[in-house]
């Protein structure tokens, strides 16, 4: 035991005492608010140049509901504050009218596609003149042509102002009131509140509104944490055991431990350095929230629970990255081994919005109980108010447990064998006889 202490201070301090890694636990969270930050910075940054509409009203009845909507959107909704001193985050919408009775309607639509082309229009619609009777066109009632087919923001905004324009002749012709209308059929919002309780005197407590951005967000924040630790922690042993093999240093070092204590000791001072980086940014994020009077989201609740799936998770895959840089012999043969290993350990972020959104569900029970996604997957069940039965944290961790030791024991048959192979990597096949004959 003491030789496999002795190498896990070894790899420990090899790993944290390197200016790789203050970088790498500075620039971490740098690299990934600032993703955040610049997209905050640059969603004012929009082409506020004017793009000008052609509308051609073959119904005679909505072109001026969409001049007069355009000139209030001009007028107030494209500024940051106000409009005489705000600054404009957006295009300014012209429309005009397009109406020439002499020409066919294919030649109309052709000359406006030119301008389009020249560039003199930014696109063109075309309203059937059964628009407002609910007609049935091949193309529908309501045609949008632009050369610009990704932004969306033009004829997202033409459906308001034509659709309440339409609903107002309805019910005109109907004999109904407009704006009796439109009080009665007002949507109502529904408040997102947690349960009623008792407090310790008995009285009732009142259910409190939930914040839905944070338990969203706590959940998925606890998890990439989890995937980037694991990245960090596990994936070096993979190119550290394949120098030491290549440059024949594990011929040294089998000399005075044995394969399994070296490979034991690489797991230990693994899981330490990527204990190490999980309690630094722990530490920063519950400062963060703190100051930023949010401190009731910090999930002090399951910091344990993720400081035990995550030494699972790094035994678990770093066994799986050690055995592969002791069966192959270049990083070109480990590239295409490593596939599976890399879909494991993403594969929860696939289906994680799912988990979140119903983590009761039985497809977010079962695949939280699928040993290699268990850390990531049953964290952000017991992340999500009001948690999980206790029973089903325990079980997983049973589960993941086993798996790590079968997986640290066929791992240590690999690199038993393949630390001391030279010329050629083990298949797959070859390595499976490995595990199972010793």
């Amino acid at each position: 035991m003491r030789k496999t202490l002795v190498v896990a201070m070894r790899e420990y301090q090899a790993a944290v005492k390197t200016k790789a890694f203050i970088i790498t636990l500075i620039l971490m969270p740098v690299f990934y608010g600032g993703m955040i930050g610049v997209q905050l910075l640059l969603r004012d940054k929009v082409d506020t140049a004017d793009k000008r509409i052609a509308v051609w009203d073959r119904s005679g009845q909505l072109y001026d509901s969409i001049v007069e909507a355009a000139e209030k959107r001009n007028a107030t909704e494209i500024f940051r504050g106000d409009a005489a001193e705000g600054r404009q985050i957006g295009p300014r919408f012209l429309v005009e009218r397009v109406e020439d009775p002499t020409q066919a309607p294919e030649k109309m639509a052709l000359g406006l596609s030119e301008r389009v082309r020249k560039k003199e229009l930014f696109a063109f619609i075309i309203i059937d003149p059964s628009a407002v009777d609910g007609g049935t066109a091949e193309h529908g009632p309501v045609q949008y042509h632009s050369n610009s087919p990704t932004y969306d923001d033009l004829p997202e905004w033409l459906a308001g102002p034509i659709n309440q324009r339409i609903q107002a002749i309805r019910l005109e012709r109907a004999n109904m009131d407009v704006e009796t209308v439109r009080r009665a059929t007002q949507r109502v919002p529904v408040s997102n509140l947690g349960l009623f309780s008792l407090d310790e005197a008995g009285n009732i407590k009142q259910a409190e509104e939930t914040n839905r951005v944070a338990n969203f967000l706590v959940p998925m924040g606890l998890m990439m944490l989890m995937v980037m630790v694991v990245m960090i922690g596990a994936s070096p042993l993979m190119q550290s055991v394949l120098e030491e093999k290549m440059q024949r240093i594990a011929e040294v070092l089998l000399g005075s431990v044995t394969p399994f204590q070296l490979m034991f000791g690489k797991l230990l001072g693994m899981t330490g350095v990527s204990l190490t980086i999980a309690t630094v940014y722990l530490i920063g994020a519950f400062y963060a929230l703190l100051r930023a009077g949010y401190g009731g989201f910090f999930p002090a609740e399951v910091v344990w629970w993720f400081a035990l799936y995550l030494i699972l998770a790094v035994f678990m895959y770093g066994a799986m990255f050690i055995a592969v840089g002791a069966a192959v012999t270049d990083m070109k043969e480990a590239q295409s081994i490593l596939t599976p290993v890399m879909l494991l350990i993403f594969s929860p972020l696939f289906i994680w919005p799912n988990v979140i959104k119903e983590p009761h569900a039985t497809f977010s029970v079962v695949a939280s109980l699928f040993p290699p996604a268990t850390p990531m997957l049953m964290l952000i069940r017991q992340a999500v108010p009001p948690g999980v039965p206790l029973w089903q944290p325990l079980l997983g961790f049973v589960l993941v447990t086993l798996m790590t030791l079968a997986t640290v024991f066929a791992a240590g048959r690999i690199f038993r064998i393949g630390i001391l192979m030279q010329g050629r990597g083990a298949k797959v096949g070859e390595m499976m006889r490995w595990i199972i004959r010793g």
